[in-house]
Order: structure tokens, then C-alpha cells, then sequence
């Protein structure tokens, strides 16, 4: 099959083409990237036999000629292109509507125009949900809060119209990513704890810490995406959430590991907003991803991915 992958030189998009290479069942992977992030690192190190796999297509998600013309005999697409960049997803609200709402919106047109598709998987994310007290799952209403969450959300609004169209659609809302990748993000709260912790000893933490977030693993991620080549999920939008943490648990991992590690507040007397979403044990099971290793052992391989 035939595989093309918006995003695909970002930092889950590097590890999903990774896994796509290496799949005997994908003759041909299409990264389509416009290298925002001026992120080069997905094209180094692979193997001669896996480059030749490889296309490489620097576009826009406005860019409609391109995008007709890049998903030309393609089979699979994974929409993984996004402005994600946190902690400012309260800001810059024009840029997150016109990539992550009307960039999403491009790419589903010119799908609907193709007559080879037969897969579209949308990365969303568990910020569509808003804050919640009580763990969420996907019949929960979408409550975004942040332009980042709302782009999403009416991102995914345009997906969900291909789920009519005979084509197998997947909406997955991704808690926050996190571990090592070539491809590194280290605005996202773990890897940025994680690196502070490695280098600084010391943690800063935004309120008072008691704040909980879905989190999952990137390897995982990268392989429930991989796997759904082969699987038999239906059309349908669900969780990709590894577990629910709390902040000042993370802290308390990365100190057992790290017993000179400090932490710092900064407005100690916030309480910031409470994300709460539920893992979904059916679709975990289903893309191979049931049995994750724990926090401790997830961070401590990070730790030791650091060059100092």
C-alpha cells in the first residue's frame, strides 16, 4: 500500500514513519511537510534499503494543488500536520485556524476528491475536551478552551464527514506525548521536567502541581498508528491516552531517580485546570499497546538517551 503522512517530519510523525518503512506491507511512504519546526532530523539515519521507500513532498496544508497532487494513488493518509506549540495555545489565534482548522479542512476536500483512499486517520488531541474534574471518555461533550483545542476540534469536524464517504475514518484524541524521538519537542510538560531535571536538578512547576493530564508514551503512539494498517477497528473516534498523572507525581518520579532533584513554584496558590480523560482499554488492545512499562521505567530510559 501506498502511504502518505502530512506531519511527517515532526516529532511523532518521525517515529510513525519510522515503523511505516519497516512495515512489509507499505511499498511506498509520502512525507508531506512544509519543515516549519526546521526539524531535518527524520532524514538521517535510515538504512539505504528504507530510504528507497521513502518520498519526501515540502507543502502547505493550504497549498491545494500540492496536496492533489502528493495524494495521487495514495492509499492511507495519517493527518498528523498541526501548529501544536505549547505553553502558548492561548495566542496566535489566526495561525491555529488557518493550519490545525482550515488546513485540515484542505486536505479532507481534496480526499474527498481522490478515489483511492481507503483510510484517513486524524491526530487530535484530548485538550478538545476542556477541563473536567471527573475522567472523560469519548461520549463526554467537547469543551475546548484553548484556540490550540478549538482548531482541533473543528478539524475534526471536516474528518468526520469522510465517515460517510465509504472511507475508514479514525479520529484519535491523543493525551500529551511525550519521550525521546530524534525529533524532539521539549515544550510539551514531561520532556521539558525531563530535561530540566537532567541538566538543572531543579524542576519548575506552573501552580500548585495537583493538576492532572492524559499522557502517552510516543512509542506507543507511533505503533497503535502503525498497527491500525492491519487492524480491524472500526470507523470512530477514540482516546489514545497511555494514563492520568498528576504533575507533582511526574516531580516525584524524576526525584527517586534523580535524589539531588529540586523543585521550584511558581504561583503556588493556582490551581490550574484539571484535564481528566479515560485510557481506552478496547482500542489499547486492539492496536497492541495494552501493556505499557510504568512511569519510572518510560523515564529513566529517557534519562538515559541524554548525551550529558
Amino acid at each position: 500500500m501506498k502511504v502518505l503522512v502530512t506531519g511527517g517530519a515532526g516529532y511523532i510523525g518521525t517515529e510513525l514513519v519510522s515503523l511505516l518503512v519497516s512495515n512489509e506491507a507499505v511499498e511506498k511512504v509520502i512525507v508531506y511537510d512544509n519543515l516549519s519546526r526546521m526539524n531535518y532530523n527524520l532524514f538521517l539515519g535510515l538504512k539505504l534499503q528504507k530510504h528507497q521507500k521513502l518520498t519526501f513532498v515540502k507543502g502547505e496544508l493550504l497549498d491545494s494543488r500540492s496536496l492533489r497532487k502528493a495524494l495521487k494513488g495514495v492509499d492511507v493518509v495519517f493527518h498528523l500536520a498541526a501548529k501544536v506549540t505549547t505553553p502558548f495555545a492561548v495566542s496566535d489565534s489566526h495561525a491555529y485556524e488557518q493550519v490545525n482548522h482550515w488546513g485540515t479542512a484542505e486536505l479532507v476536500y481534496a480526499v474527498e476528491e481522490s478515489n483511492s483512499i481507503k483510510k484517513f486517520i486524524f491526530a487530535s488531541s484530548t485538550g478538545i475536551y476542556g477541563a473536567s474534574e471527573v475522567p472523560l471518555d469519548e461520549n463526554a461533550e467537547p469543551n475546548p478552551k484553548t484556540f490550540y483545542a478549538i482548531s482541533k476540534f473543528r478539524g475534526e469536524e471536516h474528518v468526520r464527514r469522510l465517515m460517510d464517504k465509504k472511507i475508514d475514518t479514525y479520529i484519535f484524541r491523543c493525551g500529551n506525548v511525550y519521550g525521546y524521538s530524534k525529533s524532539m519537542r521539549f515544550d510539551s510538560v514531561m520532556n521539558k521536567f525531563a530535561f530540566e531535571a537532567n541538566f538543572n536538578k531543579i524542576v519548575t512547576i506552573q501552580g500548585n502541581g495537583k493538576q492532572s493530564r492524559p499522557f502517552i508514551h510516543i512509542d506507543l503512539v507511533a505503533k497503535a498508528l502503525n498497527n491500525l494498517l492491519s487492524s480491524n477497528v472500526p470507523s470512530g473516534t477514540y482516546n489514545l491516552v497511555e494514563r492520568s498523572i498528576k504533575v507533582f507525581d511526574i516531580v516525584d518520579e524524576l526525584k527517586q531517580l534523580i535524589p539531588e532533584l529540586e523543585f521550584i513554584f511558581i504561583n503556588q496558590h493556582l490551581k490550574m485546570n484539571e484535564i481528566n480523560v479515560k485510557s481506552n482499554d478496547l482500542i489499547n488492545g486492539s492496536l497492541g499497546i495494552s501493556n505499557p512499562r510504568s512511569l519510572k521505567d518510560e523515564l529513566r530510559d529517557f534519562l538515559s538517551r541524554f548525551s550529558f
